[in-house]
């Protein structure tokens, strides 16, 4: 234990902060980025990222409606499927978001 006038290392501060903000272990996001491909496939890879990962809910953006439609469909073996390759918990429900059209300079 360090006394509170200690410095403490700063992955330590930002996983302390984290954790206050309901955000996950900073390795599950980087799991869950780096295996996406494999966790839903190429094709659904192209169309749809993570965008963050809070309270235990993935939430994902999708490039058009039809692609939400597929992941909210099979939400839930989505979430099977993460917790497989980043650990049990790590995610426990999905939300789907479709990006809203990109703004030109």
């Amino acid at each position: 234990m360090t006394r509170r006038d200690e410095p403490i290392p700063l992955s330590e501060s930002i996983a302390i902060v984290g954790r206050e903000l309901g955000l996950p272990p900073p390795d599950v996001v980087a799991t869950v980025t780096a295996r996406w491909a494999d966790i839903v496939g190429p094709a659904v890879a192209a169309h749809a990222h993570v965008r963050s990962v809070r309270n235990g809910e993935c939430t994902i953006e999708v490039d058009g409606p039809v692609w939400a439609t597929q992941l909210r469909y099979g939400s839930s073996d989505l979430v099977e499927r993460v917790n497989e390759r980043c650990g049990e918990g790590s995610v426990t429900s999905v939300k789907v978001v479709v990006a809203g059209p990109r703004k030109t300079r």
